[in-house]
C-alpha cells in the first residue's frame, strides 16, 4: 500500500471521529483562546507515519523518520517536525490509534484460534536494573522459559484475520482474558492448546455461544471430538504463523521503549500494520460447503 493511500484511509477515520466528536461533546475552544503554538503536523500524519514505520524495514523508528520519511516524504509531508517533537505527538495519537485499530478488526466465521505470545522488555539478565515499567511488566513463563514483560492475548479468523486482543502484564494466566471474547464479536469454535484447559472456563464460553475446543493432557481423561474439531485443531499452527507475522514483519516486540505509552503506540500500531498485510496466514476454509455446519459441542 502507497503512503498516500495508507494516510487517506487513516484520515477518512479521523474526519468521521471529528464529526461524531462535534455531535456529542460540548465545542472546543477557538483557534484565539487555546495556548501555546499551532500544530503543524496533524494527528492523521502522525497516525500515518507510525503505521508507515512498523510497515517498512527499519529497526528504530529515529532512521525511520530521519533517514527514509525527512528525505523522501518530505513533499507528502511538508510540515514535518523534529523527531523529539514527534515522540512527544506519538503519544498524544494512542487513544485514535486504538479507536481505529477496532474499525481494523475482521469478522468472525464460526472458526477463531487464540494464543498468546510474550512480549519482552529486557533481557532477563537485566531485570534487575530494569525501571520503565517497574510498575507495569512482571515476569513470566511459557514453553520457551522465563521472561520480563508483557504478554499479548490474540484471537484470529481461520482467514488470519485479527479479531480480538488484549495486553496483561507478563504473570497473567491465558485463561482469564478469555471472558470477555463475547463482548468483542467472537462466537462458534475457539480452538486453543493445552494451556487453556479449563472445565469451568468452557461452561462460562457456552453460555456466550463460544465452545472452546482443545485437547487434554495425557494424565486427562480424553474428550471425544469429532472428525471436523480433530482436523481443524491440527491447523492451530495459524495462529503462531501470525505470532511470527506480528514480531518479524510488523516489529511487535523490541527493548528499546523508554516509556509505557511508548511502548503502548508502538504495539498497536504494529497491530495496525498487520491488519494491512496482503497475504495473512490463512487455512482457506470460506470456500468449503460444511464449516457453517460444524457442530457446536464434542
Amino acid at each position: 500500500m502507497s503512503i498516500v493511500s495508507l494516510f487517506c484511509e487513516i484520515h477518512d477515520f479521523f474526519m468521521m471521529y471529528e464529526t461524531h466528536l462535534s455531535t456529542h461533546c460540548l465545542p472546543s475552544k477557538t483557534t484565539s483562546e487555546r495556548r501555546g503554538h499551532r500544530r503543524s503536523l496533524h494527528a492523521s500524519e502522525v497516525m500515518t507515519l507510525l503505521v508507515a514505520f512498523h510497515q517498512s524495514n527499519y529497526r528504530t523508528l529515529k532512521h525511520f523518520y530521519e533517514k527514509h520519511v525527512c528525505v523522501y516524504w518530505h513533499s507528502e509531508f511538508p510540515n514535518l517536525v523534529s523527531y523529539a517533537r514527534f515522540v512527544q505527538l506519538q503519544q498524544e495519537a494512542l487513544p485514535l490509534l486504538t479507536l481505529y485499530l477496532y474499525t481494523r478488526l475482521g469478522t468472525c466465521s464460526g472458526i477463531s484460534f487464540v494464543d498468546s505470545t510474550p512480549l519482552r522488555v529486557c533481557d532477563n539478565r537485566r531485570i534487575s536494573r530494569h525501571r520503565v515499567f517497574m510498575a507495569n511488566a512482571e515476569r513470566g513463563k511459557n514453553s520457551m522459559g522465563w521472561f520480563y514483560g508483557f504478554k499479548l492475548h490474540i484471537v484470529i479468523s481461520d482467514a488470519g484475520e485479527l479479531l480480538s486482543f488484549v495486553f496483561t502484564p507478563g504473570n497473567t494466566d491465558d485463561r482469564q482474558p478469555l471472558t470477555k471474547l463475547r463482548s468483542a464479536g467472537v462466537s462458534g469454535n475457539l480452538y486453543a492448546d493445552r494451556g487453556y484447559i479449563s472445565k469451568e472456563l468452557r461452561q462460562i464460553l457456552s453460555k456466550q455461544g463460544i465452545n472452546l475446543v482443545y485437547k487434554v493432557r495425557k494424565n486427562m481423561k480424553p474428550l471425544p471430538l469429532s472428525v471436523s474439531h480433530e482436523v481443524i485443531l491440527k491447523k492451530r499452527v495459524i495462529i503462531e504463523s501470525v505470532i511470527k507475522e506480528l514480531k518479524t514483519q510488523t516489529q511487535l516486540e523490541h527493548t528499546r521503549h523508554r516509556s509505557l505509552r511508548n511502548f503502548q503506540v508502538n504495539a498497536i500500531a504494529a497491530l495496525i500494520a498487520y491488519t494491512y498485510l496482503l497475504k495473512k496466514p490463512t487455512l482457506k476454509l470460506r470456500k468449503l460447503q460444511d464449516v457453517k455446519d460444524l457442530p457446536m459441542s464434542f
